[in-house]
């Protein structure tokens, strides 16, 4: 059986990566910036196959070389860790702009070094809809790309690192003969599978108990954390798939995604003050001809991703 590599293993999309890996009965290594830390990286070990088939490394983005070890000799490599943005976080550069980018490069570097057949990028669908013309251009698909200067324009440096890292990506892998495909997944939700949220979880999290203050000014697609892993492996087992894919299902307003869940699970206190950030909240739409047409199946629906993200929540007791 093939062995992969999987980056930033506690991460929302990483960790699943690595459950459905081992469950398909492949051999597979993780990275995590401290291995000895249990709260984090325990229920890693606790996978079902983790014991015979999982070994976990330590690395850490923005030191070079740290993802050699854990590279060589692997069959393909998904590189998942990127740090999402904390909201006020006072330095986006050193917190932000620079893991995403610069670990972007260095696990790619030790892939060129350990001449990796195959290399699996998680990028996102904020790689591709930033742009003034938005509505012109609907709906976007693979080839259209954000626009930096609308970044930074209105502040969006989650969207601006992620997209310089993909480009900076795809020079690299091309300049080298890399084989890549690059999956960019929309806005996340799904059930919990670490013992504490993370990313994209956390701001669910705190939408649904009231806890900022107000919600995002955002209109973005949604998809569930099961479509996301089935686009990876999809990326990385199937050769007919090359360049960008597109991985979203519907697009909404967090306005509406908060209609939707008070309707349904009336007694949590919803944020009711929507911020007035601008330049995210363009409606759009997305375009998933291309993975449908390597037969994926239909995208799980936004009420079935939000049910089980709440369930879970509920469940282990965050609400």
């Amino acid at each position: 059986m093939a062995e992969f590599c999987v980056t930033g293993g506690a991460g929302f999309i990483a960790s699943y990566l690595v459950k459905s890996l081992l469950e398909k009965g492949y051999t597979v290594r993780t990275t995590v910036r401290n291995p000895g830390d249990v709260t984090k990286v325990g229920f890693l070990t606790e996978l079902s196959g983790a014991k015979e088939r999982l070994k976990i490394f330590k690395a850490d983005l923005l030191v070079e070389g740290s993802f050699d070890e854990a590279v060589t000799g692997v069959d393909g490599v998904f590189h998942t860790a990127s740090p999402v943005l904390v909201p006020h976080d006072e330095n986006v550069q050193a917190n932000l702009i620079d893991p995403c980018i610069k670990g972007t490069l260095n696990v790619l570097n030790s892939c060129v070094k350990a001449k990796v057949k195959r290399f699996v990028l998680t990028s996102s669908c904020s790689s591709i809809r930033y742009r003034d013309d938005v509505q012109q251009l609907c709906p976007l698909n693979e080839s259209h790309w954000t626009d930096l200067e609308y970044c930074k324009r209105y502040n969006l440096w989650y969207a601006y690192a992620k997209t310089v890292a993909e480009r900076e990506c795809w020079r690299i892998a091309q300049e080298n003969g890399i084989d890549i495909v690059v999956v960019n997944p929309s806005f996340v939700v799904g059930p919990l599978l670490a013992p504490q949220p993370t990313s994209t979880l956390l701001l669910i999290l705190s939408i649904v108990k009231g806890l900022k203050g107000e919600y995002p000014n955002t209109t973005v697609g949604f998809v569930h954390i099961d479509d996301v892993v089935a686009a990876h492996l999809l990326a990385m087992e199937d050769t007919r798939v090359s360049g960008r894919l597109i991985c979203s299902s519907t697009v909404a307003h967090w306005s509406q995604i908060i209609q939707m869940l008070r309707s349904k699970y009336p007694s949590y206190p919803y944020e009711i003050k929507c911020s007035s950030q601008e330049g995210d909240n363009n409606p759009h739409t997305m375009d998933t001809t291309k993975i449908t047409q390597l037969g994926f199946p239909p995208f799980i629906t936004l009420e079935q991703m939000f049910d089980d993200c709440i369930k879970s929540f509920q469940d282990k007791g965050f609400l």
